[in-house]
């Protein structure tokens, strides 16, 4: 956290605006700072965010001038760690269209891919995940004569000990990299995909501009999933074909003051991002003005992923409570939404809700960040299972093996209907990150729904 002596208060327009060398936050992670584009990879359990960087609320177009990553130990403490200028570059002098970047690791080395505006891609390389950078090509890695499409807007993805980078606007293109990273080693191939939509082309009509800009690709149970912004395929092969299957994001994504302003073709438009893996946990972090009121002065903002059983993503929420940390006045907390499990997996419970069922003897569910427990003397779980089942739930706070702060044992009574089970809790502090562990008979489950804390 950080001293009321390192805010500095700005007050622009309409809006109050803190701005700071660190900050605590949810959504936005890093409020009013013009932190965009996000890229979030895991380093030594450290989570870094590779980003573009709007420089001003007043901006009328997109001014981008420089890059910057970011780092935080839990999704809500960040701290900014770096920052890359352009001059620093095969650009070598000052340049506002410094656009999308991503980042890969291999070989001890840290290979950081950036747009030169819309036309082309350079890389940088350092020993760290936050630099020292140095631009060993001295030229473009891919050029903007490369393809028919614009050779910007990175994404990167590792496959089998391979890295792949994915660019384009409209058709994207992807090619294998070599060992060196800074080299390709194929000649860059189109990537189809069926039946494709976007917010110029939500009725399938638009040719010109079926998709957007902005590809992103990540891999989950085997499966390969082209992202553009909330659009998103699915293949069996990271070269494809892809088949068109949605939108993470609807009208009903969205808590009160999160759903306007937005971008001239809707809320889905504009979103871009990426998905990323932390702790068991799944996370798309993506672009919001809700918060500015500048399509070009835009935050990141993070959501929970969770794959329904055919592999489809759940529609997301967009909401300032973010991922990471949790009130306890909440009417219930969604268990799936956790910041750390073993043990366990994601289930679809019904059309609607997701659980969390347990799938070893020993499993662990972890939340962190807990806010308003002074008053809280009891947590209630909702709970479900195939059968009836003997079980213990252990929480602990702090970490997990720290004091233990309610042990009960209870029974499930009833097949496929969720029951509540109470426990009682010794007093905490007002802010927690609670750990419940969960001791189940041999080849037995039980299925959490959700749980909330009272008084």
């Amino acid at each position: 956290m950080i001293s009321m002596e390192c805010f500095r208060r700005i007050k622009i327009g309409y809006a109050l605006f803190i701005v700071s060398a660190t900050a605590a936050s949810q959504n936005p992670i890093v409020a009013n700072q013009g932190l965009n584009d996000p890229h979030i990879h895991i380093f030594e359990n450290k989570a870094y965010v590779y980003a573009s960087h709007d420089t001003s609320i007043e901006n009328k177009g997109f001014i981008m001038d420089d890059w910057w990553i970011w780092s935080s130990p839990d999704l809500v403490n960040w701290k900014k760690e770096s920052v890359l200028k352009p001059e620093e570059t095969y650009i070598r002098k000052p340049f506002t269209q410094c656009w999308a970047t991503d980042v890969a690791f291999k070989n001890g080395k840290y290979y950081w891919y950036f747009s030169e505006g819309n036309e082309q891609t350079g890389v940088v390389v350092g020993d760290s995940p936050v630099g020292p950078w140095k631009d060993v090509l001295g030229k473009p890695l891919l050029t903007s004569d490369m393809t028919p499409t614009h050779e910007y807007d990175i994404g990167l993805i590792e496959d089998n000990g391979s890295h792949y980078i994915i660019f384009g606007v409209w058709d994207y293109y992807i090619a294998k990299l070599n060992d060196d990273m800074i080299s390709l080693a194929e000649k860059p191939r189109k990537l189809e995909i069926n039946n494709p939509r976007g917010p110029y082309n939500l009725d399938g009509e638009n040719l010109k501009m079926p998709t957007d800009d902005k590809p992103f690709m990540h891999k989950y149970n085997g499966r390969f999933y082209l992202s553009w912004g909330v659009f998103y395929a699915m293949a069996d092969s990271v070269y494809g074909p892809f088949d068109y299957k949605g939108q993470i994001m609807q009208k009903s994504s969205f808590a009160k003051g999160y759903d306007a302003p937005t971008w001239p073709n809707g809320f889905q438009q504009g979103r871009h991002g990426s998905f990323f893996e932390w702790h068991n946990q799944s996370y798309f972090a993506y672009c919001d003005i809700s918060q500015t009121g500048n399509r070009y002065f835009r935050d990141t903002f993070i959501s929970y992923i969770h794959y329904k059983a055919n592999g489809e993503i759940a529609t997301i929420r967009v909401d300032g409570i973010g991922v990471g940390n949790y009130d306890a006045n909440q009417s219930k907390i969604e268990v799936e939404d956790y910041f750390d499990a073993d043990g366990v997996i994601k289930i679809e419970l019904n059309s609607s809700e997701f659980a969390v069922k347990t799938i070893k003897e020993n499993s662990y569910i972890g939340f962190a960040n807990v806010k308003n427990l002074k008053d809280k003397n009891s947590v209630c779980l909702k709970i479900t299972s195939d059968h009836t089942v003997a079980f213990e739930i252990e929480i602990r706070k702090g970490n997990l093996d720290g004091e233990v702060v309610g042990n009960y044992k209870f029974k499930t009574k009833t097949t496929s209907k969720l029951e509540d089970f109470k426990c009682k809790l010794k007093k905490l502090a007002d802010q927690e990150t609670l750990y419940f562990k969960i001791k189940t008979p041999k080849s037995q489950q039980i299925k959490i729904n959700s749980f909330s804390f009272l008084k």
